[in-house]
């Protein structure tokens, strides 16, 4: 580790502390329905869009049919993507030629877009046409960000509101998310990553002739105004197969800079919307340690880890720290951050082989997204996760000292606790009952390309990152085969929307309960005793759920590479 390291990380997240305020008093009004700098230009367009879907914007949902509302929305989204990878051989914008996608491979990618999974079973250039990737995984990026920012706001407004039926109205949030808050940062972002060296353009793949006279074929694209909605909606599925590490799809340093914080703005931003909705910024605040204590926890195992390298190349003298699968123009520490932050973040992006870091390193980005991504999370998924754990952390305070517990003037109960376990349990339940099915069936296993314990692993992350809809991969993993294309799409299915559903009830049980004020035995939840409590009960059950399945896989590597073990003798 190195100073210029830890300069590094220590700008990265002064830049992400000072953004969260200022972004989230803007979404705040957003999602208020108050006025806004955009409002003389957008205000004309929101309206006219409403009044094409006849959508009454002043009339809000119960929380089941602003849930039923968003179903139906994705179902939409699923048939129309379905669609274009199925017949994209006779669609346009398709200059070089792609053939129909697979019936299986089609149907896993049109649950990995919808559900914001962004797993791909394809290399991007090789697979799809221009016209797939924008009018169908761009767009995608937008409305399934947009959805996971909707129902954090939706559960916000449980916490904020009393006495009410209704947690907003789908429609309205949605149009207000994509319209006031995911273009207008995309747009400037977009054209800022061309400047950076992005291609962005409708032309031909490009044919070079290469200096020992070869014949060469550069994918290009419409890249850029994909890569910025990837990175802003925690999307993270790549335009080129090698995604963040490609050099068309993050070209420089400051390119790489840029993406990362856009991974985070949104994400940390809805700390702050959540103190100012529910009447304290100190909440908003609390919140934010949690996730901040979690993440540079993570940067400092993964980034040691990586800068040590391995054992038994350091014993040879082949020092300097592991740089197998990282490019040269980011080197450790942004190969390192990056990976603590995509899977911080339900993000995905990758701009190094996870497959390749060390044991321990590898083993980070496993953690934070069986954790459920609350660390920052997706946008809008790691606020309502972290949520989540807080009803957990405040009713075992309450058990401990006998009193009904209380979150922000709203009493938990039985019905909020069940809720939140059950969204919280059925994470494990796919992706170790998954990766307990893969390890016995044959051309599961045949699909590794590494035995032993590393080879469990890749198949462990698989379903880790598709359940928990980060879609980074442990790249040894050959994925596209009709056994992981469909259980993979029922990992996403299952761990994208068997979460928002309890998350929604939740959000309708507080909106109707009155507003407590707080007493002399109210559990103060703005302090460092709440942040300790909050970081213990997320450690404490994960740990529970994640590490027999990680003790079996990285931490066996790890204790490989010390003792200088192949993964092929164990």
């Amino acid at each position: 580790m190195t100073v210029i390291g830890w300069i590094q990380i220590i700008l990265y997240c002064a830049i992400i502390v000072a953004i969260t305020p200022l972004l989230g008093g803007y979404m705040t009004r957003v999602f208020n329905g108050e006025r806004t700098f955009l409002s003389p230009v957008l205000r004309p367009v929101e309206a006219a869009l409403y009044w094409t879907a006849g959508v009454d914007e002043r009339s809000e949902q119960h929380w089941v049919m602003y849930a039923i509302g968003m179903l139906f929305f994705h179902v939409g989204g699923f048939l129309i993507l379905y669609a274009l990878m199925r017949f994209q051989g006779l669609l346009p914008f398709n200059p070089a030629e792609q053939a129909a996608v697979a019936p299986d491979l089609s149907f896993n990618t049109a649950m990995s877009f919808i559900t914001n999974t962004n797993w791909q079973n394809y290399g991007g250039e090789s697979t799809v046409s221009y016209l797939v990737q924008m009018l169908g995984l761009t767009h995608q990026n937008y409305l399934s960000a947009a959805t996971g920012i909707v129902l954090a706001v939706a559960l916000i407004r449980g916490f904020a509101r009393h006495s009410v039926r209704t947690v907003g109205n789908f429609w309205v949030d949605i149009t207000r998310c994509t319209l006031y808050i995911l273009i207008p940062i995309c747009v400037p972002v977009a054209l800022f990553l061309v400047w950076q060296g992005m291609p962005q353009t409708l032309g031909p793949y490009v044919d070079a002739t290469t200096l020992e006279g070869a014949k060469q074929t550069i994918a290009v694209g419409p890249v850029a105004s994909q890569v910025a909605i990837k990175m802003l909606g925690t999307n993270g599925g790549g335009f080129f197969n090698a995604n963040a590490a490609h050099p068309f799809e993050n070209p420089t340093a400051l390119s790489n800079f840029v993406q990362i914080i856009a991974i985070f703005a949104i994400g940390a931003s809805l700390t702050n919307m959540f103190g100012r909705m529910v009447g304290n910024q100190r909440q908003g605040w609390a919140i934010l340690a949690v996730m901040a204590v979690l993440f540079i926890a993570g940067v400092i195992v993964c980034y040691a880890a990586e800068a040590h390298g391995n054992d038994v190349l350091n014993a040879m003298g082949l020092t300097g720290g592991n740089m197998e699968g990282k490019e040269v123009r980011f080197g450790i520490v942004a190969s390192a951050l990056f990976a603590v932050i995509t899977t911080a973040a339900s993000c995905g992006a990758v701009n190094a082989m996870h497959d390749s870091f060390t044991a321990l390193g590898g083993m980070v980005p496993l953690i934070n997204i069986q954790l459920g991504e609350i660390i920052i999370g997706g946008v809008g998924a790691g606020m309502y996760g972290m949520l989540l754990f807080v009803i957990i952390a405040i009713f075992v305070a309450g058990l401990m000292v006998g009193r009904t517990p209380e979150y922000v003037g709203k009493k938990i109960e039985a019905k909020e606790v069940k809720m939140a376990m059950l969204a919280i349990l059925v994470l494990p339940l796919m992706y170790l009952g998954w990766t307990a099915v893969a390890t016995v069936v044959p051309s599961a296993v045949a699909a590794t390309n590494n035995p032993g314990p590393h080879g469990f692993t890749e198949i462990l992350y698989a379903y880790t990152s598709q359940t928990g809809n980060n879609g980074s991969a442990f790249a040894g993993l050959s994925g596209n085969t009709l056994f992981y294309n469909l259980t993979g799409a029922v990992a996403m299915l299952v761990g994208r929307f068997w979460m928002i559903i309890p998350a929604m009830a939740i959000a309708g049980s507080l909106a109707m309960k009155k507003s407590v004020p707080p007493s002399a035995g109210t559990f103060p939840t703005t302090g460092g005793l709440f942040v300790g409590l909050v970081v213990g009960v997320i450690v404490i059950v994960g740990g529970l759920t994640f590490f027999p399945a990680l003790a079996l896989g990285p931490l066996v590597e790890h204790l490989a590479q010390i003792d200088g073990t192949t993964f092929s003798s164990n």
